[in-house]
């Protein structure tokens, strides 16, 4: 384990000691370090042992020198990813979650004791993500509070608690109502369709090692002390009088992007920003599809096409390796009207005023992003809860716009540009998601924003 000096309390008391474990996998661990990092500024006498693979852990730390000293209290502690030694991949979906998930437990039990004899302090509380359901029996073992991060909006954290209900009102596939039926019968959810569910709750695969992860979640959250979402009260307040109603107690302490800036590595391709200065405003349109959801070689030609016929200027964040899939020659023949790169600070890129649409996969993240930034969307759903967020951003927020067929083609694509850049509905989306934006920027505010006064109560709870 690597780890900082954590700060004493002067008088020799004993402090509390919070123990947070982290989902290794996609954008989840940078949520939940983003909030220990709050917490850590506002209880500079806690420890707070940060559990999470080695490799994992490696990509979102700075290297332990280019650490704030408001960060003295954090403890990077790297476990098992539970791939044993000559292990060989047999190319199955989520396999690397299935292996990890097989030995969390007890990696984390050892990992905890470890924690301890080395900082003299009993672990006073534990936070985990909601993917770790079984922190619950750590916890209630230990005798502490278990509190529960969920790092997406409080509609697909519904769905899965309420997924026995859907289950049997409608039936595994939508079988006895078809897949337009609303979810009249969950408040907050009459507008959002059977469709518009997240594979493994009754479409797809209920047996993948995710879907059975979220199942187990939803019938043991109720256990928790506290479940807190990165969202924020204004955005669906039915949501959150229900999940008030169902759960101990659930807050929203989001958008967390705004509650603490992310810390990017030295050299970060930033020459982006200096190209987006030269740019007039609401002129560009940004690419971004996260670091986990993947468009077929197709799509990217299409989407490329459709940039390059449409004459938008664009900010595009592209892997390396998936270049090869644009069209020939399109790097070069645009040159000065657009820039492709492996990787871009993507909220710094949003917040800019020559950003005047974000094409994306309707990724949580992504979306409080733009909504911060008050960016509309067209999206691509591509995985896990990206259908539903779609259909809340089209149809309920009236933000963006998913694309046509829900696959990236050259006439989809231009037709939602001319739509978003130079329609009147256009004009009405950049207007619901001003006013969104403004929403989410008071919630955090102090004194009074509700997710500012929700996040003293997570402080109280997991430091006291």
């Amino acid at each position: 384990m690597e780890m900082s000096n954590a700060t004493m309390p002067s008088d020799g008391r004993a402090a509390s000691h919070v123990a947070l474990f982290a989902f290794p996998f996609s954008s989840h661990p940078t949520s939940l370090l983003q909030i220990t990092r709050r917490l850590a500024a506002s209880a500079p006498t806690t420890v707070f042992s940060f559990f999470n693979t080695a490799q994992s852990n490696g990509c979102i730390f700075l290297g332990p020198r280019e650490r704030e000293t408001n960060e003295n209290n954090i403890r990077r502690c790297d476990i098992w990813d539970g791939v044993r030694e000559g292990y060989v991949f047999k190319g199955k979906p989520q396999e690397k979650i299935e292996l990890f998930m097989t030995e969390a437990p007890e990696t984390l039990r050892k990992a905890v004791a470890v924690a301890e004899a080395e900082t003299g302090r009993r672990v006073s509380c534990m936070v985990s993500d909601g993917f770790l359901w079984f922190v619950e029996q750590m916890a209630e073992a230990a005798a502490v509070p278990w509190v529960v991060c969920w790092t997406s909006g409080g509609h697909s954290l519904s769905i899965h608690i309420n997924t026995d209900l859907i289950r049997e009102r409608v039936g595994i596939e939508g079988a006895d109502v078809g897949k337009d039926q609303a979810l009249t019968f969950i408040p907050g959810m009459s507008r959002i369709r059977i469709q518009d569910l997240p594979d493994g709750v009754i479409l797809g695969n209920l047996e993948s090692p995710v879907s059975k992860i979220l199942h187990k979640m939803g019938q043991v959250l109720y256990r928790a002390s506290l479940v807190f979402a990165n969202s924020f009260e204004e955005l669906d307040p039915a949501i959150t009088d229900d999940l008030n109603s169902k759960l101990r107690r659930f807050i929203n302490v989001g958008p967390m992007n705004l509650l603490m800036q992310q810390k990017h590595p030295k050299g970060s391709a930033e020459s982006c920003l200096e190209w987006l200065d030269e740019q007039e405003v609401n002129s560009v349109a940004y690419v971004g599809f996260g670091s986990v959801a993947m468009l077929s070689k197709d799509e990217i030609t299409a989407l490329g096409e459709a940039l390059e016929e449409s004459g938008i200027k664009f900010l595009w964040s592209l892997k390396e390796d998936m270049k090869e899939f644009l069209p020939e020659g399109f790097v070069e023949r645009n040159m000065g009207k657009g820039m492709v790169l492996p990787w871009v600070p993507q909220f710094k890129v949003l917040e800019h005023g020559a950003v005047g649409v974000c094409i994306t996969h309707f990724g949580w993240n992504s979306v409080l992003e733009c909504v911060a930034a008050e960016v509309p969307m067209i999206g691509r759903p591509c995985l896990a809860d990206n259908m539903l967020i779609g259909r809340l951003a089209e149809v309920v927020w009236e933000i963006g716009v998913q694309v046509e067929g829900g696959v990236l083609t050259r006439d989809g694509v231009r037709k939602c540009l001319e739509l978003v850049l130079n329609s009147d509905e256009g004009k009405k989306l950049k207007k619901n998601i001003t006013r969104l934006g403004k929403v989410a920027r008071e919630a955090v505010r102090p004194p009074n924003g509700s997710s500012f006064a929700n996040f003293s109560i997570l402080l109280e709870i997991a430091t006291k």
